[in-house]
């Protein structure tokens, strides 16, 4: 779905493999499961938001689990952002397009201020 929105995606099959590719690829955004394998999202979160290389990057949780307590522990993690499946298409990828825009102006005021 996200691809024929037009952008790029790369995919990990576990926690730990999304940390790694996160570290190696350093993308725009991160969308991530919160019940993945070997290691869950929340660890993951925690272990991407504590690390200098990718603690920037947007990320959001994507999960069946509804639960008021669930959103806040995504959130304790290092989240940015929570969504329940199942997703509703329009506000996911405005969403999606809002990350970008703020993104982008955080690492423009962060070029600004190392110049100064």
């Amino acid at each position: 779905m996200l691809e024929r929105a037009g952008y790029d995606v790369f995919l990990a099959v576990n926690g730990r493999d999304g940390v790694a590719a996160a570290r190696l690829q350093k993308p725009d955004l991160i969308l991530m499961d919160l019940g993945m394998p070997e290691m869950d999202g929340w660890h993951a979160a925690g272990k991407l938001k504590a690390d200098e290389t990718t603690k920037s990057i947007p990320l959001f949780a994507l999960t069946a689990h509804t639960l008021p307590n669930e959103r806040r522990r995504a959130m304790e993690a290092g989240c940015d952002g929570y969504v329940s499946k199942p997703i509703h298409m329009d506000g996911f990828l405005n969403m999606i397009a809002g990350a970008f825009v703020v993104n982008k102006e955080k690492k423009k005021a962060r070029k600004t201020q190392k110049i100064s």
